[in-house]
């Protein structure tokens, strides 16, 4: 546990070895005359090609801490590094380059565009990068078919299951080759064994492409499948665990499988 929260915060740690980095991370809101503490000096390091779950209940703030990260919100005060970078003193258009060029987003319920097909969903973020039609489609057909969504690349939504239309969302955060994939409380929409498909699913992804990838959720059965379990409650950090997972591999196995 100790080598997981920051031992001087004067130092970062190298990053091949640490990707996020915070530092007495604090996010105050104002609700009239009142002052809501949601995140009060959280310290804490998350390693590169790691799956981590923050768990708790509702307002614990660990749904203020994944929006800091992604670069949704901007803390009170405190640090945020991310491979280095201080978004922290980000520019609100420095954090939309960052989060449209370096993280992936999944949600709880699933964010589809229901006029369009899985392929064509897939496809969608990589064109606020500039990226070709030929080559939208051909890197998004490539992670829907790595995801066993084949048969369904020209379904629709409304044609899918529950979790194939989580698996369109994984797919969709793949394809833009993020640093970090953030996962909002993804299997609320789905049954227990489809959730527990799904987190099996996000380990194979994370050992198979050495993504770095971030789970909100309030279920401890399901947080237990990620490999550092990150406990949060009114604000603060208040146990951290370590699993026996190990989706760690080596660097050379990066991207592997998907077109740029």
């Amino acid at each position: 546990m100790a080598s997981t929260l920051l031992a001087d915060t004067r130092t970062l740690p190298a990053l091949g070895e640490t990707l996020v980095v915070t530092r007495d991370l604090s996010k105050v809101f104002r609700v009239g005359e009142s002052r809501v503490v949601a995140l009060n000096r959280v310290n804490l390091q998350i390693r590169r090609g790691t799956f981590t779950a923050v768990v708790g209940t509702s307002g614990s703030g660990k749904s203020t801490l994944l929006n800091m990260l992604g670069g949704l919100e901007k803390p009170t005060s405190g640090e945020i590094f991310v491979a280095g970078q201080p978004l922290h003193r980000f520019s609100e258009s420095q954090l939309v380059t960052y989060r449209r060029e370096q993280v992936g987003f999944i949600f709880q319920s699933f964010n589809l565009l229901e006029s369009m097909t899985a392929l064509e969903n897939v496809a969608l973020p990589l064109s606020f990068r500039g990226i070709s039609k030929q080559a939208r489609f051909t890197r998004a057909k490539a992670v829907l078919l790595q995801l066993g969504l084949g048969r369904h690349l020209h379904h629709k939504p409304g044609q899918l299951s529950g979790g194939q239309q989580q698996r369109v969302g994984i797919a969709r955060a793949m394809a833009v080759q993020p640093t970090l994939v953030f996962a909002d409380e993804p299997t609320g929409n789905l049954d227990s064994r489809t959730s527990e498909e799904t987190l099996e699913l996000f380990r194979a992804v994370i050992r198979r492409f050495g993504q770095t990838w971030i789970m909100v959720t309030h279920d401890h059965h399901l947080a237990s499948f990620a490999d550092t379990i990150i406990s949060i409650g009114d604000g603060r950090i208040t146990d951290i665990t370590h699993t026996q997972h190990n989706t760690l591999h080596s660097a050379e196995n990066h991207g592997q499988g998907v077109p740029s």
